[in-house]
């Protein structure tokens, strides 16, 4: 006898069924239904809190009037008396933190007070180095040099576009 006789006959390999899947393709399936909620949630979450970068953002109506009436301000350029335009411009930083901060109680401040709240609304704008602006329009003959009129209407400018 030929030893090819004696082997035993081919054992078919079992068959080979689709259900129910090995362990591992069940696992398989749970990580990529959890990794499909995961980016649909990343990105859900992500569109909303998109940065937007812009220089300065759009003013609203009440802070354009604002400016428009600062414009309109005349300065007392060449040493004329500034009383009457530090007293309007200390009215209009009270009207707008009147509109802006009802609840604040703005009106009732003045001296350092009115100007620490203006400097709290508004860092950027440094109004606390303006006394002038609350001690000013209370002096007889107040007269300011051209480059302080400048900064104060800047400060004020500045104040009136970015407080908070």
């Amino acid at each position: 006898m030929n030893e090819l006789e004696q082997l035993q006959p081919l054992i078919p390999p079992p068959a080979i069924s689709l259900w129910p899947p090995a362990p591992g393709w069940w696992l398989l399936l749970l990580l990529m239904v959890g990794l499909g909620w995961g980016a649909w949630w990343l990105r859900r979450y992500l569109s909303g809190k998109r940065l937007v970068v812009t220089t300065e953002q759009p003013l609203d109506p009440v802070r354009v009037a604002a400016l428009e009436e600062l414009s309109r301000f005349t300065k007392p350029y060449d040493g004329a008396p500034a009383g009457a335009w530090l007293q309007q411009l200390n009215g209009l930083l009270k009207r707008l933190c009147r509109s802006h901060y009802p609840y604040s109680q703005s009106h009732t401040l003045n001296g350092r007070k009115w100007l620490a709240f203006l400097d709290n609304r508004c860092p950027a704008a440094g109004l606390t180095r303006w006394m002038v602006l609350v001690e000013g329009a209370y002096k007889p003959e107040c007269k300011l040099d051209d480059k302080a009129i400048a900064g104060l209407n800047q400060a004020v400018e500045t104040w009136i576009r970015k407080h908070v």
